[in-house]
This record gives structure tokens, C-alpha cells and sequence, in this order.
């Protein structure tokens, strides 16, 4: 590469992106990509607000996009779908063509589907993702009428496939689901280094909050939200009659339910919330949300040195390397 063309990228480089648009989503369908930590709950919120959208009126879509395939398990009382990956391998081979009817349901107005993944050891899950949206695309997708569509992402796998609708501009917005616990908040700060890296590449999706599950009321994911400059859109307690039903396939999102205010608010928040561009925290800023008892964060490194390494003493060698002398 010549000089000319390295100072031409370090240019392009220098230049700041235009600022994450903060304004009403103006587009017809607002496609929201949610992440978390696998067991922090994304996939029990996502069919619990997905449900209470569709009872308001909302023309919504699930996508469950994590290869466990939860998510529709969760809407449908526990009863898995056909994926779309197994699927549309099983129409080719059979020398078929896959239809929606072979793999999106419906319940209560709420239309699911699952992409799917391969068998541990058995293929790449980002791969399946990529190959999930083409299928998806050869479906339609960019021509069916919804007012939402949710994507359930799961956010501790750092391949690119996971990352796709950021790096691509697929959603206009991101949404974490975290709790008051280290490796959720690091899930949901790498998802907004995901969100900055792609902004600073020219990409316009910005983070627009993050659902606080299982809240114990120790306050450390709503630090890490004031910190990064994203907004608590929902706050679902730790509470044992949602652990149950939850657990039992229960949908507790309903209108006139214990719980449907809850989810009122998080329907109305998800809905509304602009996409933001995030501050990430570094390790040793996440860290410090939580007290060093709990997390290590006042121990100090010390090197290992080579007597160590041996278990024993080490004495240093002369080096076997030729020096010659500068004529």
C-alpha cells in the first residue's frame, strides 16, 4: 500500500461520524435488536413484550436469533417451532422450497419464528445467522407489514454473525438486558463497544436502553446505565411468582394481569426510546460499580519471573546471537 493511500485512510478515519439521530423513529417498521448474557432473561421479557404489544394493537414480529431457540418456547407454553436453518435444509434436500407457513406461528396476534443453529461442535452459529437472514430475505422480510420486529440475540458470542444487525444497519436500535451482576453488565458493554465501533465506521444504530432484570435493588446495573449514558427502560423484580411462571412457560405480560403494568411501561419505553450513541466502560471502570470484596478489583498483579516459572532458581545464559560491528 502506498503512502498515498494510508494517508488517505488515516484521513477517512480521523473523521467523526454524524451524531446518532435522537429524534422520533420515522421509518414504518422499527426493527429493535435485543441482547443479553445467556440467563439473564431476554428471551422471557422479549415474549412477555412482545405479547402485551400485540394486546395493544402493534402488529409485531419475533425472531428468536439465539441457537438454544427459547424464545418462541417461552410464547408457545413450551412448545418448540421449526427452525428456519433445519427447515430450509430439510425442503433443499427433499428438493423443496421453504414458505413462511413452514415456519412462522402465531399466538394472540403475535407472529414468532426461530432461526435456529447447529449442533455443538458442528458448525458455526454466526454462520447460521447470516444464512438465517438470507433465507429470511428470500421469504420477504423487507416487504412484510409490521410495526415492530424484535430480534432475541444472544449477546456473550462475539462473532460476527451475532453482530449483524449492527455492523449492517439491519435495527435501528439496540436494547441489553442485564441485572445487577458483573458478567451481564460486561455482556451489555460489550454490545455498546459493538454499537460505538460500527458508529465510528459510519453505521447509524445507537443503544436505546437496557431492560433491568431480576433487580435486587443493589443499584449496579442502573450505575452502569447512568454511566454510559443509556436510560433504564424497564425494572422487572426478583421475584419468586415471576421465577415460577416463567420457569412454567407462563405468559405474565398480559392486560389486567398482576404484572401487565410492567409491561405497559416497557411496551411504551421500547416503543418510544431514541437510539443513543453509548459510552463504553473500560475493565477497570466496570469493575468499580461494584465493591472489591465482591469482585477482586483491589488485588494487584505481580509478574512471574522466569525462577518462578522453573520452580526453582534461573541463572541468565549468554546469548548465542551475533553482533557484528557497523562498518
Amino acid at each position: 500500500m502506498s503512502m498515498l493511500d494510508i494517508d488517505a485512510l488515516r484521513n477517512e478515519a480521523s473523521i467523526e461520524p454524524d451524531p446518532v439521530p435522537t429524534g422520533e423513529v420515522t421509518k414504518q417498521t422499527q426493527i429493535i435488536a435485543i441482547y443479553g448474557k445467556g440467563g439473564s432473561g431476554k428471551s422471557f421479557a422479549l415474549a412477555n413484550l412482545s405479547y402485551m404489544m400485540a394486546q395493544q394493537g402493534k402488529r409485531v414480529l419475533l425472531i428468536g436469533c439465539d441457537p438454544k431457540s427459547d424464545t418462541t418456547s417461552l410464547l408457545f407454553g413450551g412448545k418448540s417451532t421449526p427452525t428456519i436453518i433445519e427447515t430450509s435444509s430439510a425442503k433443499k434436500l427433499a428438493g423443496e422450497e421453504i414458505s413462511i407457513e413452514d415456519v412462522c406461528f402465531q399466538r394472540d396476534g403475535v407472529f414468532a419464528m426461530e432461526l435456529g443453529g447447529p449442533e455443538v461442535g458442528r458448525g458455526c452459529g454466526g454462520r447460521g445467522i447470516i444464512h438465517g437472514f438470507e433465507t429470511l430475505e428470500k421469504l420477504g422480510f423487507h416487504d412484510w407489514g409490521f410495526d415492530y420486529v424484535l430480534l432475541d440475540f444472544l449477546g456473550d458470542v462475539v462473532c460476527g454473525g451475532f453482530g449483524l444487525p449492527i455492523a449492517r444497519d439491519m435495527c435501528q436500535k439496540v436494547i441489553v438486558v442485564a441485572s445487577n451482576d458483573l458478567q451481564s453488565l460486561y455482556v451489555a458493554n460489550n454490545v455498546c463497544k459493538a454499537v460505538e465501533y460500527f458508529r465510528k465506521m459510519g453505521g447509524n444504530v445507537g443503544v436505546a436502553g437496557m431492560i433491568l432484570n431480576k433487580d435486587d435493588g443493589t443499584g449496579e446495573a442502573n450505575a452502569y446505565a447512568e454511566a454510559v449514558g443509556i436510560p433504564v427502560l424497564c425494572a422487572i423484580p426478583a421475584n419468586e411468582d415471576i421465577r415460577k411462571k416463567s420457569a412454567n412457560y407462563q405468559i405474565i405480560g398480559k392486560p389486567g394481569g398482576q404484572w401487565a403494568s410492567l409491561f405497559e411501561e416497557l411496551a411504551i419505553n421500547v416503543a418510544e426510546a431514541p437510539p443513543l450513541r453509548p459510552n463504553p466502560l473500560d475493565q477497570d471502570g466496570l469493575l468499580g460499580l461494584f465493591s472489591a470484596d465482591i469482585t477482586g478489583a483491589d488485588f494487584s498483579l505481580h509478574p512471574a519471573t522466569q525462577a518462578d516459572m522453573r520452580g526453582g532458581t534461573y541463572e541468565t545464559k549468554p546469548s548465542l546471537e551475533v553482533i557484528y560491528d557497523e562498518v
